[in-house]
């Protein structure tokens, strides 16, 4: 596993964007400090295209790209990895094809038993959230702080916070138990996303 302990986790953010800004707006946050980048896009264009200039880009800096749900295309891009919520998968069958090395990431809301059995089955970190009020995923369920703060007692692997995060709120999500914190508008609603994520990445080096 290649997967960082720490850090920014960039989400993209596609929605009325075209491909050669979603490609500079992720090799700016890198260069602000991301140290993992997720491909999300619920209404893909070229998702093979796009995802294939996303491995390019995130491979020359070293750092790894996941896809947000999808095993068959991160298998045909050469992703490092693919993140799975409740609806995407079995982990075991995505290491299968994706290879021992590869990273793979379970969505567990607010489910510290989702997480544990997330653990078993050979996760590579698992992710909370939402925690805050957040534009990308407004429906989603809340998650509370003392779920950050049980999984840190129980879980051995990374722990992702998302949902809302900003560089004022990260620093709770930090202290209860976060190793990385997961970012899309608090990154990409910004216009300046390198200079966003030097905030954020700020709070690791302090932490």
């Amino acid at each position: 596993m290649i997967c960082p302990l720490s850090g920014l986790y960039a989400i993209t953010q596609t929605e009325q964007k075209t491909i050669a800004t979603v490609l500079a707006e992720v090799a700016a946050v890198i260069r602000g400090g991301a140290v993992l980048v997720q491909y999300r896009d619920k209404n893909p264009i070229d998702a093979v295209y796009l995802a294939s200039e996303l491995v390019k880009l995130c491979h020359a800096n070293d750092v790894p790209l996941l896809i947000n749900d999808n095993v068959e295309l991160a298998l045909q891009v050469g992703a490092a990895g693919v993140h799975l919520g409740k609806d995407d998968g079995d982990i075991c069958l995505a290491r299968q094809a994706l290879g021992a090395q590869s990273i793979i990431g379970v969505s567990c809301y607010n489910s510290i038993d989702r997480a544990i059995a997330a653990q078993q089955q050979g996760a590579d970190y698992v992710a909370f959230g939402r925690f805050f009020p957040s534009n990308s995923k407004p429906l989603a369920a809340p998650a509370a702080i003392e779920t950050l703060q049980q999984a840190k007692q129980l879980i051995t692997l990374p722990i992702v916070a998302i949902g809302g995060v900003t560089p004022e709120n990260g620093v709770q999500l930090l202290a209860a138990g976060a190793d990385m914190l997961a970012v899309i508008g608090g990154l990409f609603d910004d216009h300046q996303p390198e200079l966003a994520a030097n905030n954020y990445s700020a709070l690791f080096a302090s932490h």
